[in-house]
């Protein structure tokens, strides 16, 4: 039988290449065959601490260690000061442990135990501490990123922003109203002993916070698709387009689907409703859930390039098109908890270039009168508001109808942003 490894070690590694390429593991994280939510906790706190980490090792330790030490302290410093559900001698002992395999590692295993045995004394000094530090440190999100959202929403709004992405996120379930009641689900679920809570964002779409620490594909009708994982901001751009029964509508990028099954719902299998996404990965993962809600009838998948969506379309027009742009993610950062570190300008110029030309490209694949509803998950309103009112100018015979936002704050739900383009001519 192999040895089951370290559990310390392998959130060390994870958090170590994190380091090095800034890419954030999510295939390496789902490769995790044992204690699997302890690592995914850890190797999550540790991205979203990171300031408060680093503040930490500067002043604890007098030189710099390389990658893999300096992720094996932090994954020790973690566990003693935000984890209440890990016993002290543990997270010492193994997470020290952790350290002596590689060349090296007596030495920086020795660099180690002292910093966190001296953590564990002085907790209660470090917090009163860490809440004198700058913003920056203190809610452990980048300056530019808090600077930008003074200016656009007010430092309290800011911090308030700030303190809402250092959350653990929720798990929400969506009612897939095309294959049962909401009613019905709840009483479902209640009688498994799940009692969900109606999230007060709901509207048309009915949407449920599940309890913390169950397993989603376990629960009651999971198989038969009445309902999907999905934030209740998702239904925004989908209330701005208003699809209808007969029409014709595509969702330019489309996976996950959550978006595509609200379009699907709504249009109850009347008209032509076409999915698109690029990569096969996605389109496998659109299909999969498309199949498990049982819309796959409604729903006409195709691969392509909003970029150059006649590529795969042709010369088909339509009446509504969801346009879910590629984005920074500045709305989802409890979810998306690395994206908060690979914010910076020139991947916001970027980003807006390749939104804007996306645009460009799918709105000519609208029929007159049509309407566009270009949405991101971002804050920022250089992909937003900003963007729309350029494109805007510089496409006459279309004009913005309605924009909408939610600001996580007070929505209490991701951010999320929309805005309803009309072609005119």
């Amino acid at each position: 039988m192999q040895k089951k490894k370290n559990s310390r070690l392998v959130a060390a590694e994870i958090v170590a290449q994190w380091m090095v390429d800034r890419r954030f593991p999510d295939r390496q994280l789902a490769k995790v065959e044992h204690d699997h939510a302890f690592v995914m906790e850890v190797v999550n706190g540790v991205v979203r601490k990171y300031n408060i980490l680093q503040w930490l090792e500067e002043g604890m330790v007098a030189k710099e260690p390389e990658p893999f030490f300096k992720a094996v302290l932090y994954v020790g410093l973690y566990q003693l000061l935000f984890m209440d559900n890990v016993e002290e001698y543990a997270a010492l002992n193994e997470t020290v442990e952790a350290a002596k395999g590689r060349p090296g590692g007596h030495g920086n295993a020795g660099m180690i135990n002292a910093v966190l045995r001296r953590a564990q004394r002085e907790r209660e000094q470090i917090f009163q501490e860490l809440e004198r530090q700058p913003d920056d440190i203190r809610l452990s999100h980048p300056d530019f990123l808090l600077q930008r959202w003074s200016r656009q929403y007010g430092e309290v709004e800011a911090r308030k922003l700030a303190e809402w992405n250092n959350q653990p996120p929720e798990t929400i379930l969506r009612v897939e109203q095309a294959a049962i009641a909401p009613e019905e689900l709840v009483a479902k679920m209640a009688g498994a002993g799940v009692e969900l809570k109606l999230h007060p964002f709901s509207d048309r779409e009915k949407f449920y916070t599940l309890p913390r620490g169950l397993a989603v594909r376990k629960l009651p009708g999971y198989a038969e698709g009445w309902f999907t994982v999905q934030d209740p901001a998702t239904s925004v751009p989908v209330d701005l387009l208003r699809p209808f029964p007969g029409e014709s509508v595509l969702d330019a990028c489309a996976a996950p689907g959550g978006k595509t099954a609200m379009l699907a719902s709504r249009m109850r299998g009347e008209g032509e409703l076409v999915a698109m996404d690029l990569h096969d990965d996605r389109i496998a993962v659109l299909r999969e859930n498309m199949q498990r809600l049982g819309l796959d009838g409604w729903v006409e998948l195709v691969q392509g390039d909003a970029l150059a969506p006649e590529k795969a379309l042709g010369d088909r027009k339509f009446d509504a098109i969801l346009l879910d742009v590629p984005c920074l993610n500045t709305g989802v950062l409890r979810r998306r908890i690395d994206a908060r570190w690979r914010v910076n300008t020139n991947r916001l110029k970027a980003i807006a270039e390749t939104q804007y030309a996306i645009l460009s490209a799918c709105a000519e694949l609208l029929r007159e009168n049509g309407r566009i509803v270009y949405s991101t998950c971002s804050l920022e309103p250089e992909e937003n508001e900003d963007l729309v009112a350029h494109w805007v100018r510089e496409h006459p015979g279309f004009s913005k109808t309605k924009a909408r936002m939610a600001f996580p704050p007070k929505s209490g739900t991701d951010g999320a942003f929309a805005a309803v383009i009309r072609r005119e001519e």
